[in-house]
C-alpha cells in the first residue's frame, strides 16, 4: 500500500542542516536551504565552484572530507546527495536513528522525507508532490506559479493600495516583462500605456480595467508629459491602483523619474519596477552582443533625440568618437547620418561596423548592417523607422558569424 507523504513547511532559520555531498544536486538544494535561513553544513571531499563560492563567502560551512558517523549531530534536517548509494544509505540510517528527517536524492523511498517542487510568488510558497514523479510535480508547480504571476489565480483578497507603479514592460515581447511587472499589471484598475510597451498584454486585462493611451509617436502626435503626470495623480487620488506601463526600463530615457517626482510631490505612493531595456535586448535578439571579451570594454548608451550640434545636446561627441568600445544610440533613426559624421569627426574609423535593429523582439523585427560611412544611406534605402536601436562598434560585426539555427521555444 502506497502512503502519501505529509506536506509540511519547516522553519529552518538558524537551525543546523547537514548536506552530505556537494555536486550539482546538492547545489540546487543548498540555495533553497540558505534562502530559508538554515545553518548549512556541507560535508564532501570536493564541491562545485558555486558551493565552494558560498563557503568562501561564509554563507555555509564546508568540511572538505568524506562523511563520517557523527556528522549529523545537532542536525534538524539532512540531505544525502553523494554519488555513492552506500554513503547515502549510511547517512539515512544515522538520521533515522537520530529521529532526524532525511532526504535521499538517489532513492526517494530510502529517506524519511521527500523534497517537493517549490515555487515562490510575492511571499507565497507553493509546494507540489506528485507521488515521486518529479517531472509531474515540477510541471504543476510551474503552471501554478505562472497562473499567480499573471493574475489568472488571485492569491489575495486584500484590496490593492491606491497609488502608481511605474512598470518597465521590456522591449515589446510580452514574455520579457518582469514577473513583478506582470503581477502588478494584473491587479491594476487603470493602465496608462505607450506604444512601446508590451501591447499584447493589454488583451489579458480584466474588463473593468481602464486603459489610457499615452503614446508618443516620433515626429508626430504625442500626449503632453504634464498631462500624463496629471492622469497618474488624478486616478491614484481617486482611490485607484495605476500602472504606468512603459517600454523598456522606466529610467532609461523613459521619463520615468519625471513621473515619479510628480507623484511624490503630489503625495502619491510610487513603486518602480525596472524593465529589460531595449538598448541591450534589441541587439541581443539580432545576434549583436553589446560587449564581447577582447572586443569591447565599454558600453555607452546615448539618446539621439537631438542632433550633435543642437544647443540642447549634453553629449560629448568628440569624446565618443575617441572611444573604441560600443556606442548604443536610441531615438537616433532620423539623425543617424549626423551622428555617424560626428563619430567619424571624433576619430572613429569610417568602416566601423554598425547594426540597426527595428522593432526588436517583436514579430515585425528586422535589422540591417552597415558602417559609419554607409549607415545613413542603408537606413534610408531599407526604410528603417522608429523604434530602432543603433549599435556602433566592432561588436556590430560579430553577429554575422552566428548561425541562424535556434532551439524550439
Amino acid at each position: 500500500m502506497t502512503v502519501d507523504p505529509y506536506l509540511v513547511g519547516l522553519d529552518l532559520a538558524g537551525r543546523r542542516v547537514v548536506v552530505v555531498g556537494a555536486g550539482t544536486v546538492a547545489q540546487r538544494r543548498i540555495t533553497g536551504l540558505l534562502a530559508a535561513g538554515a545553518d548549512v553544513l556541507v560535508v564532501a571531499p570536493a564541491a562545485t565552484p558555486a558551493v565552494e563560492g558560498m563557503a568562501t563567502a561564509r554563507e555555509l560551512t564546508w568540511e572538505p572530507r568524506a562523511y563520517a558517523p557523527g556528522d549529523l549531530d545537532g542536525a534538524w534536517y539532512v540531505v544525502a546527495c553523494t554519488d555513492s548509494a552506500e554513503v547515502n544509505a549510511a547517512v539515512a540510517a544515522e538520521a533515522e536513528a537520530a529521529r532526524t528527517f532525511c532526504v535521499r536524492a538517489d532513492d526517494a523511498e530510502g529517506g524519511s522525507a521527500v523534497t517537493p517542487a517549490v515555487g515562490q510568488h510575492d511571499g507565497l510558497t507553493v509546494g507540489v508532490l506528485a507521488g515521486r514523479r518529479p517531472r509531474r510535480s515540477a510541471a504543476v508547480r510551474t503552471a501554478l506559479v505562472e497562473a499567480l504571476q499573471t493574475g489568472l489565480v488571485d492569491d489575495t483578497a486584500d484590496p490593492v493600495t491606491p497609488g502608481v507603479a511605474l512598470v518597465g514592460g521590456g522591449p515589446g515581447d510580452p514574455e520579457l516583462i518582469t514577473v513583478r511587472g506582470r503581477r502588478l499589471l494584473a491587479r491594476a484598475d487603470v493602465v496608462v500605456t505607450d506604444r512601446l510597451g508590451p501591447r499584447d498584454l493589454l488583451d489579458s486585462l480584466a474588463p473593468h480595467v481602464e486603459v489610457v493611451d499615452a503614446s508618443k509617436i516620433p515626429y508626430g502626435r504625442a500626449m503632453n508629459q504634464a498631462t500624463i503626470n496629471d492622469l497618474l495623480i488624478e486616478h491614484a487620488r481617486a482611490g485607484r491602483f495605476v500602472v504606468r506601463l512603459k517600454g523598456g526600463d522606466p529610467y532609461v530615457f523613459g521619463r520615468g523619474f519625471e513621473e515619479a517626482l510628480a507623484c511624490a510631490e503630489a503625495g502619491v505612493p510610487v513603486t518602480v519596477v525596472p524593465g529589460v531595456t531595449s538598448a541591450f535586448a534589441a541587439p541581443a535578439v539580432a545576434d549583436v552582443p553589446v560587449s564581447h571579451r577582447g572586443v569591447a570594454h565599454e558600453i555607452v548608451v546615448v539618446s539621439g533625440h537631438v542632433a550633435p550640434d543642437d544647443p540642447r545636446s549634453l553629449v560629448d561627441w568628440p569624446a565618443l568618437g575617441r572611444l573604441r568600445g560600443t556606442v548604443v544610440l536610441l531615438m537616433a533613426v532620423e539623425r543617424v547620418g549626423a551622428f555617424a559624421t560626428a563619430l567619424i569627426d571624433g576619430g572613429r574609423p569610417a568602416d566601423t561596423p554598425v547594426a540597426v535593429v527595428q522593432d526588436g523582439t517583436m514579430r515585425i523585427q528586422r535589422s540591417v548592417r552597415a558602417t559609419l560611412a554607409t549607415v545613413a544611406d542603408v537606413v534610408r534605402a531599407e526604410g528603417i523607422s522608429p523604434p530602432a536601436v543603433v549599435v556602433v562598434g566592432p561588436v556590430a560585426g560579430l553577429g554575422e558569424a552566428v548561425t541562424t539555427g535556434r532551439p524550439a521555444t
